[in-house]
């Protein structure tokens, strides 16, 4: 054969498209890869879950990052107030704009119904214990002062507190604090595996307990 038709054929065996394998429905292949593909798209869902998660709870605690004092800490009546007057209102502005757009008679718009709802929720959270970064606990407000405002896992080392509407002198430490420089003990010197119930007052409603001046919970 003339070495430019040798030529010819390898150069049309080159060119020509390599065929994709074509597997029967229910092949026991055909069955491997579906199962592979919805593993995937299983994991992709779940990382944009938490994805989506974890950069709201950034947004949560930036806020709470932004309210802190120039100097020192806040006492626990201004902590509440910072719950119930800041972040429980911070949508107030636009719902209002959203309801006053609307005509009469029409239905609420999306955006309306999801910042009543979140609101309800909050404010049901609050009313039975919402837990905040303790910004009354002066080295916590100083290892929250250092935060980037982006790492998460930083802010999961900071002590915890839940605190309450329907109880505001009242307070627990939910989370003692994983950073180093907390120490391995809380304020009263127990060990962080106790929970502090701290209170001026009855705490017959918060706990479901009576004639409580001062204790410790096991968690």
């Amino acid at each position: 054969m003339a070495p430019s038709e040798v030529a010819k054929k390898a150069a049309s065996k080159a060119k020509k498209p390599k065929k994709e394998k074509i597997f029967h429905p229910e092949s026991r292949k055909a069955g491997q890869l579906a199962r592979t593909q919805l593993r995937k798209s299983k994991v992709t869902a779940a990382n944009s879950k938490r994805h989506k998660r974890f950069a709201r709870e950034v947004d949560v605690y930036s806020f709470f990052f932004h309210a802190l004092p120039e100097e020192g800490v806040l006492t626990l009546e201004e902590l509440h107030g910072v719950l119930r007057d800041v972040w429980l209102t911070r949508h107030d502005e636009e719902l209002e704009e959203e309801r006053v757009a609307r005509r009469k008679g029409r239905p609420k718009s999306a955006k309306e119904m999801k910042f009543e709802e979140e609101k309800l929720q909050e404010m049901e959270e609050y009313r039975t214990g919402m837990e905040v970064i303790d910004l009354t606990h002066t080295p916590t407000v100083e290892l929250f002062r250092r935060w980037d405002q982006k790492e998460f896992a930083y802010i999961q080392m900071l002590r915890y507190i839940r605190i309450s509407s329907s109880e505001p002198s009242i307070f627990v430490v939910s989370k003692p604090g994983k950073h180093h420089t907390l120490g391995a003990e809380n304020d009263d010197g127990e060990a962080p595996q106790l929970m502090d119930v701290i209170h001026e007052s009855s705490v017959d409603n918060f706990l479901g307990v009576q004639h409580i001046s001062r204790t410790s919970m096991i968690i």
